[in-house]
């Protein structure tokens, strides 16, 4: 950009706390074309003033110096598309209301210097930027559904109540999923203290009714290639077919843990010991009988977390067990008012509104329950269940007529990335000439066996056919912020695939999932990202005459944006980018660049701090924070009066993993005293926005320790910091520790150089 214009706004104590002039003369320096002071920029008045300026000056890109850019948006939006370039700095954030003149050991001097250093470094990020020319592609409206459970007739559903065309697809040669012939579900209004008619049946009629909506049963996807809005997608099946998707729902269910496993149990040494998916076929057939000799049984055992909460199994909690259970006994009641019930437990969970359930079994089945851990259960004659730590005493014996366990509930999922390394690895044991390879991609071929055919959506990938998963199985998102989106873009998952839960969860969840695929839809017509840089019409440019093929972005990508070719150039979806630059910190050869956001633009950032002689005492700080969790926590520190010392510098990134080490060796280099990284946390817990962003800075930034020591520069001048959005408390503590830290080693010996 060209003709630059610096508005800075003295408003909201501002004005109060530096010395304006200076602040402006430091954009003066830079050769700007415009500038302007306001005691509210937002305002009409202001935004007229700056409209004005904008015509008068012929200005194609402004800086506005004022309160953060999280703040204000409706006001200030309208100028992006009046402006080619616009950039928002937070004056007011990230100087004034953190460093009040006033301050201990600090200085009207220190505020107005780091004021005109964000000044400078917002031109220098605006002057690399380009205008922005979203993308324009054809968007296909339809929405795939695949599944049939209720999630997945309610996502079907919902699409086609908002307009979108919708393929469901269904494996089975039926609708309903594993609810499909249940006799009642868990109640869903008040009074909630008794068992409601399956809706499954009903729902299914409404799906088959609507002209909306085709079905295809006894089919399986053979294909899906392309990205979101121009899926092209190929289905194996008495109507094979290929056609163009928008987005796409899996609800693939979840089916019962092999109770093949649950020997400790007694499963196998009797044909009186049922799982409660065998039980509930019979009380779908009206007739509760033990299956050893078609007997009425006198007492029903219903036994709770069969294989769920058991480090031997499955360590999580199936979520619809318990519940299931009082359903199952309630409906006992109902069916042969003469058959006891008796449930051992480890906790019953019934949260919510299922407490009422649970008091309302209890009043009208008269069942007896005691907490208790199963040790065993013998087959003799009679079934006896043998208990400890129990209510009942320490070493107790239940007798029993029939045993229902209660099994947990395992993804209908597949593991892409783990299919794909399948692949590779076997691929690795017949071709590398290395025969210590050889044996070892055998080895990890045979570990990872168990995987194959287990393709479910047959993604054309080149990280794998499938959705990413967590290490239960269940599709990989990021479960705090975006409960519905994987790490696929345009790919929804809902209902037990997506995490263990009830039906009224499915439902809701089949819901949700729906409105994103459609709302996902609706972006990509209008060339916008979605979560979390939601509306972001930017996307990256790939310089590929200079690519060498190191394939660091298509392997760190966590999205799958980025395909391959057979010499290993990287093949960008633009549609499957969620914008966080990711591939732009990989890439060593920095071919990778934003229209608004590019390893240079944030290197001349990086240039354009003052850097003070070491003799003024006055250190230089960079830190680099994540846009998601690091900043709001650093502005919501200032909004609540903390402070932190005035030698940082703050630079807001999209990701930490969108940093590339060309930025700490230009900081360090131009005399910069300390690097600091602020993002989310990652882990089995993770919280960062873009699932691998931290923890690749981590690694990233481990490799550069040895290239310091030969500089002669300590590898602690470099510090990578997690915490989360609501640790505002702590980021001023993070700032003043490191700054104290970086004192005690002394200046950056390269400082002047």
């Amino acid at each position: 950009m060209d003709k630059l214009g610096v508005f800075l706004c003295t408003g909201c104590g501002i004005g109060d706390a530096l010395a304006v002039d200076e602040v402006i003369g430091a954009a003066t320096e830079k050769g700007c074309a415009a500038t302007l002071t306001h005691g509210c920029l937002c305002a009409p008045e202001g935004l007229a003033a700056i409209r004005g300026a904008v015509s008068e000056h012929g200005l194609n890109g402004i800086l506005l110096a004022a309160c953060s850019d999280r703040a204000k948006t409706r006001e200030f939006a309208p100028l992006s598309s009046e402006v080619p370039a616009v950039f928002r700095t937070a004056i007011r954030e990230h100087c004034t209301w953190s460093h009040p003149a006033d301050g201990e050991g600090q200085t009207a001097e220190d505020t107005t210097m780091l004021a005109q250093d964000l000044v400078r470094m917002g031109l220098a990020r605006l002057n690399g930027m380009k205008q922005i020319v979203p993308l324009h592609e054809e968007i296909a409206d339809t929405v795939l559904v695949v599944g049939s459970g209720r999630a997945g007739l309610e996502a079907a559903l919902t699409a086609a109540r908002l307009g979108k065309p919708v393929l469901l697809v269904e494996e089975a040669s039926e609708l309903g999923g594993q609810l499909a012939h249940q006799v009642s579900i868990p109640p869903e209004e008040p009074p909630y203290d008794a068992p409601i008619p399956n809706p499954v049946p009903g729902l299914i009629a409404e799906v088959k009714a609507d002209d909306r909506i085709r079905v295809y049963t006894d089919t399986t996807i053979a294909k899906i290639t392309g990205q979101p809005g121009q899926f092209k997608l190929t289905l194996s099946g008495p109507e094979a077919a290929e056609m163009t998707i928008g987005a796409i729902v899996q609800a693939t269910g979840a089916k019962p843990y092999d109770a093949k496993n649950l020997g400790h149990l007694g499963y196998g040494t009797s044909a009186d010991i049922v799982t409660s998916q065998d039980f509930e076929a019979m009380l779908s057939a009206g007739a509760i009988v033990r299956p050893s000799d078609g007997k009425k049984p006198h007492r029903i055992a219903f036994i709770q977390c069969a294989g769920s909460r058991d480090d031997n199994h499955l360590r999580y909690c199936s979520s619809e067990c318990c519940v299931n259970t009082l359903r199952q006994v309630a409906e006992v009641k109902k069916l042969e008012p003469s058959i006891e019930s008796a449930v051992i437990y480890r906790d019953i969970r019934a949260p919510g509104h299922m407490e009422h359930f649970f008091v309302g079994v209890q009043k009208t089945a008269e069942m007896m329950m005691t907490r208790g851990d199963v040790d065993k259960i013998e087959a003799n004659g009679k079934l006896s269940i043998h208990l400890s730590n129990s209510l009942l005493g320490d070493r107790v014996q239940i007798q029993a007529d029939l045993v229902v366990l209660a099994v947990g509930m395992v993804p209908q999922s597949a593991d892409g990335e783990l299919i794909r390394e399948l692949i590779d690895s076997r691929h690795q044991a017949e071709h590398s000439e290395s025969s210590q390879v050889r044996a070892t991609s055998a080895k990890r071929a045979d570990e990872l066996k168990h995987h194959d055919g287990t393709e479910i959506l047959h993604l054309g990938y080149r990280q794998g056919p499938d959705l990413p998963t967590l290490k239960y199985g269940f599709p990989d998102s990021h479960f705090i912020c975006f409960p519905y989106e994987t790490r696929r873009t345009g790919i929804y998952a809902a209902g037990t695939v997506h995490a263990p839960m009830d039906s009224a969860q499915a439902a809701e969840d089949g819901l949700g999932a729906a409105m994103k695929a459609v709302q996902c839809i609706e972006m990509a017509k209008r060339g916008e990202a979605v979560h979390p840089r939601a509306g972001d019409t930017a996307y990256p440019d790939f310089f590929l005459q200079r690519c060498t093929q190191c394939k660091r972005c298509t392997e760190e990508c966590p999205f799958g944006t980025l395909n391959e070719d057979k010499k290993g150039t990287p093949e960008f979806n633009p549609l499957r980018c969620r914008r966080c630059g990711i591939c732009m910190g990989a890439c060593p050869e920095r071919i990778i660049s934003f229209q608004d956001y590019s390893v240079h633009m944030v290197a001349e950032m990086i240039k354009s701090m003052s850097i003070p002689e070491d003799y003024e005492e006055k250190p230089r700080i960079l830190a680099l924070m994540c846009e998601n969790d690091a900043v709001p926590a650093l502005e919501a520190a200032a909004a609540n009066g903390a402070t932190w010392n005035p030698w940082t510098r703050i630079i807001p990134i999209r990701c930490l993993g969108s940093t590339n080490i060309v930025w700490i060796a230009e900081a360090l280099s131009a005399g910069v005293d300390g690097v600091i990284l602020v993002g989310c946390k990652y882990g089995d817990d993770y919280q960062c926005h873009y699932v691998r962003g931290s923890e690749l800075a981590n690694t990233r930034l481990g490799n550069v320790g040895e290239t310091l020591q030969r500089l002669a520069l300590e590898p602690e001048r470099i510090k990578v910091v997690e915490l989360s959005h609501d640790e505002f408390d702590r980021v001023p503590r993070v700032l003043d520790e490191f700054s104290a830290e970086l004192e005690a080693m002394g200046p950056n010996p390269l400082k002047g150089f």
